[in-house]
């Protein structure tokens, strides 16, 4: 019965024994205009763990997704999609420069969340027919998610006092917190810029404590969290709408909210300054594809219409950095498994996007690229 299945296996190393990326040779020279080769880095980039200004950290799980499994393979082929980028950017110069490492993909992740994915299905199959889990099952799946956020914390953690900025790939949108606690030991006070279709306020949304749809319930217990800003909602259950309104640190830009402005002549470039206006100097974005209209992101767990553009998305995420706030890490979730791989490739553009925003490096002006 898989619900018995022993936790030892979870039990890693942080140092592991796994393929990573800063195994491979160094390459000395780095041409953008060639194709990228497949060394197992994020965009086939060159750069080790020790030499880059950010790291890319997979999370391959989606164990408490509550509609479509099939987010915990979006590190491996957004990875895999991303060699397939151009790499000159219009609004970063020599983007290609910016030092991206990759860490190891863990395996023993990929292993565990295949055992007890099987066993929330029942979970959630039950809860359908109305009947109730054994609470030896939910136990037993909470107890595995501690493991992955203890995981993550330790590595994020390391990496964050090795003067790393860090940008993780889920999984489902459960995966960063982990990373979330580590960053509020680091910084006394931040935001966190929230894109999503759904809220994520519900509180151990079917008995799982570390449900995907709770992860900014449980990021708003870290104190150092002092304001979420959400941007895109439109589904959304009364609970959490009683939340929202009853803690004064969310801010919640809704969808409907958001194109009725539009409809009513206010400009996305007003708007999304409005938006930033609500976030502290340190800003965390955490970026759930589902934010985005359906045909960028088909095949995301739980797809949902209306939506922001790719290109609205990229905006406020250029307007954020040149605001001067600080960028001090960002999440991407929830990319879709898709056989032509176009969701895959709508996150590894909105990826190489968040990576070349969070470092400190200024925009190129749109308006100077226009008039040539």
């Amino acid at each position: 019965m898989v619900a018995s299945t022993p936790l030892s296996h979870l039990s890693w190393s942080l140092s592991g024994t796994e393929t990573t990326s800063h195994q491979f040779k160094k390459s000395k020279m780095f041409n953008p205009n060639t194709i990228a080769i497949p060394n197992g880095n994020f965009f086939g980039f060159p750069y080790t763990i020790e030499e880059s200004e950010i790291v890319l950290v997979s999370v391959p799980w989606d164990v408490t997704t509550s509609y479509r499994a099939g987010t915990s393979k979006a590190p491996e082929t957004i990875k895999n999609a991303s060699l397939q980028l151009d790499f000159f950017d219009f609004d970063v110069e020599r983007a290609w420069e910016t030092r991206i490492g990759t860490e190891a993909l863990s395996y023993t992740i990929i292993d565990a969340n295949k055992t007890y994915r099987k066993l929330s299905e029942q979970i959630i199959a039950d809860l359908e027919r109305g009947k109730s889990p054994k609470q030896s099952d939910l136990d037993a799946i909470n107890k595995a998610c501690e493991v992955v956020n203890n995981y993550v914390y330790k590595l994020c953690k390391t990496h964050l006092e090795n003067g790393k900025k860090i940008g993780l790939v889920g999984g489902d949108h459960s995966s960063p917190l982990g990373y979330i606690q580590a960053l509020s030991e680091v910084y006394d006070d931040f935001g966190i810029l929230h894109f999503d279709a759904h809220a994520d306020l519900r509180k151990a949304y079917e008995g799982f404590v570390y449900s995907h749809a709770s992860i900014m319930f449980n990021a708003l217990q870290f104190q150092s969290v002092k304001k979420l800003v959400q941007v895109g909602i439109r589904d959304i259950s009364q609970d959490e709408i009683d939340l929202a309104n009853s803690d004064e640190r969310i801010v919640q830009f809704n969808d409907f909210a958001l194109k009725e402005a539009a409809f009513s002549g206010y400009t996305w470039q007003e708007q999304c300054n409005t938006i930033i206006q609500q976030l502290p100097q340190n800003v965390y974005i955490s970026f759930d594809i589902d934010v985005l209209s359906p045909e960028n992101c088909p095949n995301t767990g739980t797809p949902v219409p209306g939506g922001l553009s790719y290109n609205e998305a990229i905006f406020l995420i250029k307007l954020l950095k040149n605001s001067g706030r600080n960028i001090i890490g960002f999440d991407l979730c929830e990319v879709g498994y898709s056989p032509d791989e176009w969701d895959e490739n709508v996150g590894a553009r909105v990826l190489y996007k968040l990576c070349l925003f969070s470092i400190a490096r200024g925009c190129l002006d749109s308006a100077a690229l226009r008039s040539t």
